[in-house]
C-alpha cells in the first residue's frame, strides 16, 4: 500500500516531528511511505521559542522528505495537492495539532478526499490548550476534509464529536518514544546535570507554556523540606519573568535547577535518569508526549486531573492523580509519593505493562485496522 504523511518532518523538532519520524519508519517496514514535509511551519515571527529547526548535535531522527507545503503560502497549497495527487497514495495522513494549520492542511485534505485514496487525520487537540475566538471556525473547516480520525485519547475523541457528531474515528494511545537511548546510572546523571546527590528530585519537562502550570509547582515546591530538588527542563515559549517573580519570593530557591533552553534528544536520557518522579501540573490537556519519555524511562508521574491525563495515567496506575489542580494538591501527593516506596514500586512495575501494550508496530496495527474500516 502507498501511504503519504503529510505533516512536519526533519529538520523540523520537536515532538510532533518526533511522531512523525517514528510513525514513518514503522509503516515503512511494510508498506510504501512518502513524507511530505512543510517548507515553511511558522512565519518566524509567529514562532515563540527560539528556533523550529534541529541543531547539528541535536541527534534527531533524519527522514527523507520533499518539503513542499508553506503554511503562509497558498500557492503551494495547490502545488503540495497536485504532487500528493500524482503520487496516487491509498492512504494520506496528516496531523493536526492548532487552528493556525487548518486553512493550509484543510485544503490540501479537503481536495483529496472523496477520491481514490483516504484521508485520515490524526488529532492531537481540536480545541488549543489556549483557546482563541477564531479556532472552532477554522477547526471545522479542518475537519470537513478528512475520511475519518484517530484520536491519542478520549477527551480528544469527545471534542471532536461536540464539533462533528458524525465523525468516524478511533482512539489509539499515544504510543512510546524509544529513540532517546537507554536510562543510564543514577549518579552519571546527576553528574552531568551537576548535580549533588543524596536529594529527591522532581522533574518538570518539556516546553514551558502557560497551560502547564510550572507556577503552581513552584509554590507547591515551596513548601517542601530540605532534601528535596526541582529540576526544570525546557525552553520557555515567552517570557519567564513569572516563574522567575515567584522563585524570588518563595523559600528553597537554591534547590531548584534551570535548564531554560530546548533539551536535545541526545539529552533526555540524562535528565529522566536523574528524575525519582516527573510532575505535569498541567491546567489543561489532552495527551501528553512527555508521559511517553517518561514510560520509557520507567520514571513514575504525578499529574492534574485533566484531559487524558487521568485516562492515560491514573487509570493505568502509573503515577498519581491530583484531585485539583493547587500547589497544595501537588505537594500532597509529591509527600505521599515519597513518604510510600511501594507507590514508585507499583507505578514502575504497572509502566512495564504499559511499554509491552503501547508499541509503534501496535499503533500502526490499528491504524490501518481502521483504514480498513473506512475504505
Amino acid at each position: 500500500m502507498k501511504i503519504a504523511i503529510l505533516s512536519c518532518f526533519y529538520p523540523y523538532r520537536g515532538g510532533i516531528s518526533q511522531f512523525n519520524a517514528c510513525l514513518y519508519e514503522e509503516l515503512g517496514r511494510e508498506h510504501q511511505v512518502k513524507a511530505f514535509n512543510f517548507r515553511r511551519q511558522y512565519p518566524e515571527f509567529l514562532f515563540p521559542g527560539k528556533t523550529q529547526y534541529v541543531t547539528q548535535d541535536d541527534n534527531a531522527v533524519p527522514v527523507e522528505s520533499v518539503s513542499l507545503l508553506d503554511t503562509a503560502n497558498p500557492f503551494t497549497y495547490i502545488s503540495t495537492l497536485k504532487a500528493i495527487r500524482e503520487w496516487n497514495p491509498d492512504l494520506v495522513l496528516t496531523r493536526y495539532w492548532m487552528s493556525y494549520f487548518a486553512p493550509s492542511l484543510g485544503y490540501v485534505t479537503g481536495h483529496l478526499k472523496g477520491g481514490h485514496c483516504r484521508v485520515i487525520s490524526i488529532l492531537d487537540n481540536v480545541i488549543p490548550h489556549e483557546p482563541r475566538f477564531f479556532d472552532t471556525p477554522l477547526t471545522k473547516y479542518f475537519l470537513k476534509g478528512s475520511d475519518g480520525y484517530v484520536t491519542l485519547c478520549q477527551s480528544v475523541a469527545d471534542d471532536l464529536l461536540r464539533l462533528r457528531p458524525d465523525a468516524r474515528h478511533s482512539v489509539i494511545f499515544h504510543p512510546l518514544y524509544s529513540h532517546f537511548g537507554q536510562k543510564i546510572p543514577r549518579e552519571e546523571a546527576e553528574r552531568a546535570l551537576g548535580l549533588e546527590k543524596g536529594k529527591r528530585n522532581i522533574l518538570f519537562f518539556g516546553l514551558i507554556r502557560d497551560y502547564k502550570g510550572l507556577d503552581i509547582l513552584l509554590e507547591a515546591f515551596a513548601g517542601l523540606p530540605e532534601d528535596y530538588r526541582l529540576i526544570v527542563a525546557g525552553e520557555p515559549y515567552g517570557s519567564f519573568d513569572k516563574y522567575q517573580k515567584i522563585m524570588d519570593g518563595i523559600g528553597g530557591k537554591e534547590r531548584i535547577r534551570l535548564f531554560l533552553r530546548y533539551i536535545k534528544d541526545s539529552e533526555v536520557s540524562t535528565f529522566f535518569s536523574a528524575a525519582d518522579v516527573v510532575v505535569l501540573p498541567y491546567r489543561s490537556a489532552t495527551q501528553s508526549g512527555i508521559s511517553s519519555v517518561s514510560y520509557h524511562f520507567e520514571v513514575p508521574m504525578i499529574v492534574t486531573d485533566t484531559g487524558g491525563l487521568k485516562e492515560t495515567i491514573g487509570d493505568r496506575g502509573t503515577g498519581i492523580v491530583a484531585g485539583e489542580c493547587s500547589p497544595e494538591a501537588i505537594r500532597a501527593e509529591i509527600t505521599r509519593y515519597f513518604s510510600d516506596p511501594d507507590i514508585a514500586r507499583t507505578c514502575i512495575m504497572n509502566i512495564r505493562k504499559e511499554k509491552e501494550r503501547l508499541s509503534w508496530r501496535e499503533f500502526c496495527r490499528k491504524l490501518l485496522d481502521f483504514y480498513e474500516l473506512i475504505r
